[in-house]
């Protein structure tokens, strides 16, 4: 249990001890170094005036019984093993000592002309930083000391500040020099005389005496003290806050009246004044919710209070606060939306928050607020809320029919009151939507797809599927594919085998059945065979365009049936493919000249077949006809020799464009001359490259060992004693023999060769490769 005082000395040399509410607990008249509790410590008196006493910082242990007085001298006591106290003079002769602090080994001590440290540990003083303002009277301005860490030390001067660093000295710079230098690493000028330093993390609180001048009087007045929390710099600071103190006699007081002590290891500040003791601390949450209460940023304050975890009550409060201001403000909207945070899980709240919403006319903007998941109200509020909004918003109800889960209130009220609405506005198709959606969640699914076929509505397919309502709509395909042909159709062949459109409850209109068999048979030829025939009917009926792809792509169609619905109808380019597909291609030929009068189609049609009788009867029927001459000389060149129709056109017609037809006759010619140039060059240099590939092959040696046998007596081809002459003959086909196995080379035509291969007569085994031996 840490246990805190305030020590407080006055001018009359008495010393009081205070409490942290600022109440006297004990009174002392000497200055002595002495226990609270104990009598342990330093009871003598000194022999001079003592004008700052500093403890060693860990005094309290036993080993470290060290204290020092500054007055005219810097004394150094400690009590040795004797357990008597031995007194050493640190420093003398430049002054009253005005200030000591001891911090870890070191000591910094402040005089009229600067600052020294004294190492404890190696008994050494390190450095001595001057004065800068001299100009100053060193007891009207005294100097201000506070270590911020172990090893940095901070003096406030007049209007002056210096931050300086203890550093190790490098062992081979040290020779008569101390072991540890100061460095100093920020110094920078303020705006006011300093009173007082402390350190704030990586910041300083500093007390400031401040003089300012009069507006009707050149002179100068003391203003009230200013505590500064400031960001030093290099070179300079930048001012966090200030905040100006308000104490008795200020007006009357001076640098030296004021002091600044802090709570080492707290965020306490003690501004001590004359008259005044101030305590001063770093705001906490708390203290930020207040400010910001008190500014109306009610937003802010909230997210303050979800911080930490001891708001939560107060998070409530500031909460209800903020919707009470929104609502005051009639920003109506954005405190229903509040409520969500504010009033989170607690159900009474939001049920009383509902009432003043409807008592003020607003359920609407609540109404999208509202808890909808695990945790909800009573049925009976979401009730009310819709009720409100079917005497004034049918959309508005609408949507909150579409996003509230059915479960929050009552079905069949609602439908009743939907009902009751429509009696009133029986057309009304926002109504008649709801009401279907609220018959889908109570599983009456036959009443809400009666009404969205009524409406033509998109969603009745999702809720066929969804629900599998197909037994319900055989007799109400016709509807649906009135309402959306393609949508209907595609149910129709995804669902085969729940709807069948043969049914008798099932009647398709022609063109709604044609549709429906088009994209049978482009999802699988052979599916609806059965309706093929049917099928050529309706396409030459409504649909001739796709009669012509239907009959080249349908292998199950009666052909003759076809022929005669398109001579029937004269068809002709119909008629044209039946008849070529039955064979009757000069029959087909013969329509295309005499009906169609197309000699290109004529000739691509001639082309298709490859027939030379059908190339006949085209130059035939063209010979007396100069376009479909042209027509011929222009694509007949690759298909007939150009030169039999030539000879055959008599002597002086005149046919157009004769120039054009027969230089491209010789183009085509001389194109075909190349080619065929170009593909005989191509084959000799293939056959070429594969002679010498064959004959690379064939030069090479072919193994002859113990595992082979002569193909003609089936005894092994190597004799058992090599040593003895041998000989074999080895065919390029791989086939052995031995050599007096083989008919004599004379007897045979040619030379010899393999017989097991002499069916191919000068095969892969025409050569033959002699082993002797």
């Amino acid at each position: 249990v840490q246990i805190h005082f305030l020590a407080l000395g006055t001018h009359f040399g008495k010393v009081f001890l205070l409490d942290i509410q600022g109440n006297v607990t004990q009174k002392y008249e000497i200055v002595q170094v002495f226990g609270l509790y104990t009598r342990e410590g330093f009871h003598e008196n000194f022999d001079c005036p003592i004008k700052v006493v500093a403890l060693h910082p860990q005094f309290s242990k036993s080993n470290n019984k060290q204290f020092v007085t500054g007055g005219n001298k810097l004394l150094l006591y400690e009590r040795n093993w004797l357990n008597r106290w031995k007194t050493s003079t640190l420093h003398e002769g430049e002054g009253t000592i005005t200030n000591v602090k001891w911090r870890a080994n070191l000591i910094a001590w402040a005089n009229s002309v600067g600052v020294k440290i004294y190492d404890i540990s190696s008994k050494q003083r390190i450095t001595n930083v001057l004065r800068d303002n001299t100009s100053l009277r060193p007891d009207m301005y005294p100097c201000s000391l506070c270590w911020k860490d172990n090893t940095t030390l901070i003096i406030g001067w007049g209007s002056s500040i210096k931050m300086c660093a203890v550093k190790e000295r490098d062992p081979t710079e040290i020779r008569d020099l101390p072991s540890r230098y100061v460095e100093i690493v920020s110094a920078f000028e303020t705006e006011f005389f300093i009173s007082g330093l402390a350190p704030l993390a990586d910041q300083l609180v500093t007390l400031y005496f401040v003089k300012e001048n009069s507006e009707h009087m050149e002179e100068e007045f003391r203003a009230r003290p200013r505590l500064d929390i400031i960001q030093p710099l290099p070179e300079s600071c930048e001012e966090i806050s200030s905040d100006a103190l308000t104490v008795r006699n200020f007006q009357e007081n001076e640098c030296r009246d004021y002091r600044l002590e802090h709570s080492e290891g707290e965020s306490l500040f003690y501004i001590i004044s004359p008259k005044d003791i101030v305590v001063a601390k770093e705001r906490d949450q708390d203290d930020h919710i207040d400010w910001l209460l008190d500014k109306k940023k009610y937003e802010e304050a909230l997210m303050a209070a979800e911080i930490s975890f001891k708001n939560i009550k107060r998070h409530d409060k500031i909460g209800m606060a903020y919707i009470n201001h929104l609502v005051e403000k009639k920003d109506y909207d954005t405190a229903a939306r509040k409520c969500q945070k504010v009033l989170g899980k607690n159900m009474d709240l939001w049920e009383n928050e509902v009432y003043r919403f409807k008592t003020i006319g607003q359920l609407k903007a609540i109404s999208q607020y509202l808890p909808r998941g695990d945790l909800r109200l009573r049925p009976a509020i979401y009730e009310m809320i819709l009720h409100e909004f079917l005497k004034t918003d049918y959309e508005g109800f609408a949507t909150l029919i579409r996003e509230w889960p059915g479960e929050l209130y009552n079905n069949m009220t609602i439908v009743q009151t939907v009902t009751d609405h429509l009696k009133k506005d029986p057309t009304n198709s926002i109504l008649l939507t709801t009401l279907a959606e609220l018959y889908t969640y109570d599983q009456r699914y036959d009443r809400a797809l009666e009404i969205y076929l009524r409406l033509r509505h998109k969603d009745v397919y999702q809720l066929i599927h969804k629900h599998n309502l197909f037994s319900s709509i055989e007799d109400k395909i016709v509807l649906l594919m009135d309402f959306d042909k393609e949508k209907a159709v595609d149910m129709l062949l995804d669902n085969e085998d729940k709807i069948s459109v043969s049914s008798p409850r099932c009647p398709l209109h022609h063109t709604f059945f044609l549709q429906y068999l088009h994209k049978l048979f482009k999802r699988d030829h052979h599916k609806g065979q059965k309706y093929h025939e049917r099928q050529i009917s309706l396409y030459a009926e409504y649909d001739r365009p796709n009669l012509l792809p239907f009959l080249r792509d349908s292998t199950h169609c009666p052909l003759e049936k076809a022929l005669e619905i398109c001579q029937q109808r004269h068809f002709v380019e119909e008629t044209v493919f039946l008849l070529s597909r039955m064979g009757n291609c000069r029959r087909a030929l013969q329509m295309i000249m005499e009906e169609l009068g197309d000699v290109d189609k004529a000739i691509e049609f001639a082309k298709e077949q490859d027939d030379a009788e059908l190339w006949e009867d085209l130059i035939s029927y063209s010979i007396d006809k100069p376009p479909f001459i042209t027509g011929l000389l222009n694509n007949i060149g690759t298909h007939v020799d150009p030169i039999l129709l030539i000879h055959r056109i008599k002597e002086g017609m005149e046919i157009p464009n004769l120039r054009d037809s027969l230089v491209k006759i010789l183009q085509d010619y001389n194109l075909q001359i190349l080619l065929r140039e170009g593909c005989k060059k191509i084959l000799v240099a293939d056959s070429l490259s594969l002679l010498h590939k064959m004959h690379r092959t064939q030069m090479r040696g072919v193994r002859v060992d113990e595992e082979n046998i002569c193909e003609a007596c089936h005894v092994t081809i190597l004799p058992s004693d090599t040593a003895q002459p041998f000989s074999v003959v080895v065919f390029h086909c791989r086939h052995m023999f031995h050599k007096e196995c083989l008919p004599s080379p004379g007897t045979i035509p040619g030379g010899q060769y393999c017989n097991i291969c002499s069916a191919k007569r000068r095969g892969p085994g025409s050569g033959i490769l002699d082993m002797k031996k």
